[in-house]
């Protein structure tokens, strides 16, 4: 099969003939049909995230493809099956505390190695090889929709924060980076799960009336001028009422103190995810108030992903009208042009906006 190799951190992905996958017990084939580039691929693939991916690879996390080959332990999938490829994949001996690689991007500590050395190779290829599990069926779609479909890929990762913090109808959400790519995906997906209003605070004041007209009312929006305390109360003033939910969703150039504004505008008893990279290219923590957390009763949850069954509720909100996958502008290349898919999907990061190969 035709795959774009990342054989070195700086190089250009490779466009190679390799081996068709090789299907085993509990593992499916897939024909990639389509599958997102993510905005900062470039920064993966030129190592200044230092994520740990073991090279070479095929790089690509998640896609949208058909059933190709089911092992004989499969029992519902069968050839032709629509399935989003969840990259999510997680050891299956520790079922309390399993180690977690994203496939075709990075892992997690030397368990998570072990398994990206068997999963490594992602969808920047004709097909993939996925765990059963991770084989996610989304019902009948048609071929020219399948770039529509990668939205979800975007969509499952504020999904999993708000599952985490148990976000109820009717509440109030705030979410902290609501001008990005994931942050936008994470406003669209509190609404569609009931939120009454999502606050997004941000500086690109494009962004802001863009949520405004496309979300309406229920979304209120707020232009940070960057002094924490005041930015702080501003959000929390044009918020209807009490902020029930923070979803922190910022890259890991954001200031830790621009966090810390949002997370502490929750009310008391109310719950903050965690769900950015701030932090992880070095800095200050996030030095968020003991006594504050303490005497507020207020709920802090770290959350990577989403959980294994989140793909299908996330689609049965798309099947009944709740989510559309139709906000996003999408710019589709052939796997030849690969680089300049990674190179399109920087220049053109930001919300609503999606880059995607179809091999």
């Amino acid at each position: 099969m035709k795959a774009a190799v990342l054989r070195a951190f700086g190089s250009p992905l490779a466009i190679e003939t390799v081996p068709d996958p090789v299907l085993g017990t509990g593992e499916i084939v897939v024909d990639v049909v389509a599958t997102g580039v993510l905005s900062y691929a470039n920064e993966v693939f030129s190592g200044e995230r230092n994520y740990q991916l073991e090279l070479p690879v095929v790089p690509g996390p998640g896609c949208i493809g058909r059933v190709s080959a089911v092992g004989p332990d499969a029992t519902h999938l069968k050839i032709g099956d629509w399935v989003f490829c969840d990259p999510t994949i997680r050891s299956r001996d520790n079922a309390i505390a399993p180690d977690i690689t994203l496939q075709g991007w990075s892992a997690r500590g030397p368990g998570a190695l072990k398994l990206q050395r068997h999963f490594g190779d992602g969808a920047f290829a004709e097909k993939v090889l996925v765990p059963t599990e991770n084989a996610k069926p989304i019902g009948e779609i048609s071929e020219s929709d399948a770039a529509r479909w990668c939205a979800i890929n975007t969509l499952l990762v504020p999904y999993g924060g708000f599952l985490a913090a148990n976000l109820q109808a009717g509440e109030t959400v705030l979410v902290s980076g609501a001008t990005g790519n994931f942050g936008s995906a994470a406003v669209a997906v509190a609404l569609a799960m009931g939120a009454a209003c999502v606050v997004a605070p941000g500086r690109n004041e494009a962004v802001l009336a863009d949520l405004e007209s496309r979300f309406g009312d229920r979304v209120r929006t707020v232009r940070l001028s960057g002094h924490e305390d005041d930015d702080r109360e501003r959000m929390k003033r044009v918020a209807p009422g009490p902020i029930d939910c923070v979803l922190d969703i910022m890259p890991p150039s954001v200031a830790t103190s621009v966090v810390r504004a949002a997370i502490m505008t929750v009310r008391p008893y109310g719950r903050a995810v965690l769900m950015g990279g701030v932090g992880m290219l070095g800095g200050a923590g996030l030095d968020l108030p003991y006594p504050w957390i303490m005497r507020n009763c207020v709920t802090i949850h770290g959350v990577w992903m989403y959980p294994p069954d989140a793909t299908i509720k996330l689609v049965g909100l798309v099947r009944g009208g709740l989510l559309r996958l139709d906000h996003s502008d999408v710019t589709t290349f052939d796997l030849a042009h690969a680089n300049e898919a990674v190179a399109h999907a920087a220049a053109h990061a930001g919300p609503f906006r999606m880059t995607v190969i179809k091999p």
